[in-house]
């Protein structure tokens, strides 16, 4: 029952561009304070497996809904930290082939994290909105994705209901601020129930909150084993020497590898459950890390680029690039030390030298096969691997996987100096969307979007 990690890949001789382990360690007194800091102010987030009022409120609703009969459909509107955790859960944990319906009798979940008219369209043409209920995920109540999605859905709800807003009220579910917000007070004045995004918790730090918590009690998932992970996780990593510090260590040799030249950091998840892990992963490392200013309020345009690959598949697909391309990544490999099945591979229906090292052998022995194969042809190349390995796909290992990379990706931003818990480049965007959309308020930056436009047109092109 343990995460575990294996940073041996990342260091060198001094023969190639790997840290060696004199460099790491020199780096360490940095790395030392950083945690230190954090310890000092421990973000609310990281507490969130201690809060059982907001377990509990989840729980409740999820029972008070299900015990109506009539919700074969769990609908999330959300994008950003109000969807990729959400996936991220239903994809590890659910059935491979019923991937968004967990078990029988629970209801089918779907993320609806684009404003794609096609997908969102056709989604509420053939889904019917008298057998679902809809969370609606927005902190503020101000993100222009999440505002429109909800709008269509009431649309959809209140015509399925035949017109009664107390019907269709009953719905949804809102995950919004506790206090303050637009969502807050439409809730209050018109009566939608709420569930509490916390204080203190930010979207991409918010899964093991109502924002994911909620999705997972409706998806039928062992909630209390996702924080008892994270909890394990914390409690190691308050307890242990800074030194011994698994999520520090690895924050350290990322931010030096970023310092060096490398800041392209491939997470490389050896299981297709783990696949939309790494997408949650990437807004994390992304959002967090990724600043134009430091804490001194420097201009440094710092931050790591994280990309998804996937194991096997892309082997045939990114490989090449990483192997003899440019030497400018890091390479975590995401893997399972158990798989849920053991399918084996059939004796060979005929005399072939591509059958006949197959035989007797099983598709998780393949896969670790694969995984090793690329490990040491990267090693080979003098290119940095680190193996994270969760010893099986299941709730607890989940939520220590979730803990440990919050954790690991503050402990970076503490390293490098920079705020890992601001997102002012997405704001940037939020309010030019605004402007765009007529919002009230934002006509001078519309006015400016325009002029910027406009001075486009002699370089547009067509074949």
């Amino acid at each position: 029952m343990a995460l575990n990690l294996d940073l041996s890949g990342l260091f060198g001789d001094g023969s190639d561009a790997r840290l060696t382990r004199k460099s790491f360690s020199d780096a360490l007194p940095r790395a030392f304070a950083a945690r230190e800091a954090h310890m000092a102010n421990i973000p609310k987030w990281r507490t969130l497996h201690e809060r059982t009022e907001l377990q509990d409120a989840c729980r409740e609703r999820a029972v008070e809904v299900k015990v109506r009969g009539d919700v074969d459909y769990f609908v999330v509107l959300g994008i950003g930290g109000s969807a990729l955790g959400n996936t991220a859960m239903i994809s590890a944990l659910a059935p491979v082939y019923q991937e968004w319906s967990p078990e029988e009798g629970q209801p089918r979940v779907f993320v609806l994290d684009n404003v794609d008219p096609d997908w969102l369209g056709e989604f509420f043409e053939k889904v019917p909105m008298d057998r679902t209920h809809i969370n609606v995920i927005s902190k503020s109540g101000g993100t222009i994705e999440t505002s429109s999605e909800f709008l269509i859905a009431w649309h959809h709800v209140l015509a399925a209901c035949g017109g009664d807003e107390t019907a269709a009220r009953a719905r949804f579910t809102i995950t919004t601020d506790p206090v303050n917000g637009h969502f807050r007070g439409i809730c209050d004045d018109l009566g939608f129930f709420t569930l509490e995004v916390p204080d203190g918790v930010g979207g991409r730090f918010s899964v093991m909150s109502p924002v994911g918590m909620f999705t997972a009690e409706m998806a039928g998932l062992d909630v209390a084993s996702i924080h008892a992970g994270a909890a394990r996780v914390d409690k190691k990593l308050r307890e242990c020497a800074p030194e011994e510090d698994p999520a520090l260590l690895y924050a350290l040799s990322h931010m030096l590898y970023m310092e060096q030249g490398k800041p392209v950091h491939v997470h490389f998840a050896y299981a297709h459950r783990l696949r939309y892990m790494a997408d949650w992963y990437k807004q994390l490392w992304a959002e967090s890390l990724g600043k134009r200013h430091n804490l001194a309020g420097e201009t440094v345009h710092l931050g790591p680029t994280p990309v998804k690959a996937v194991g096997a598949t892309d082997q045939h697909s990114q490989t090449q690039l990483y192997v003899e391309g440019p030497d400018d990544k890091v390479y975590t490999m995401l893997k399972l030390g158990k798989f849920g099945r053991e399918v084996e591979i059939p004796e060979p229906f005929v005399k072939s030298p591509a059958f006949e090292h197959l035989k007797g052998r099983n598709l998780s022995e393949l896969m670790e096969q694969e995984r090793q194969g690329t490990e040491v042809a990267l090693l080979d190349s003098g290119r940095p691997v680190c193996v994270i390995e969760l010893c099986k796909m299941d709730a607890f290992h989940l939520g220590q996987y979730f803990q440990f990379l919050q954790i690991a990706t503050a402990y970076a931003g503490g390293i490098i100096g920079i705020d890992p818990f601001d997102q002012p480049g997405v704001e940037a965007g939020k309010i030019a969307a605004l402007a765009l959309m007529g919002c009230k308020g934002f006509e001078q930056r519309a006015k400016e979007i325009a002029a910027t436009f406009a001075a486009r047109e002699e370089f547009k092109l067509s074949c």
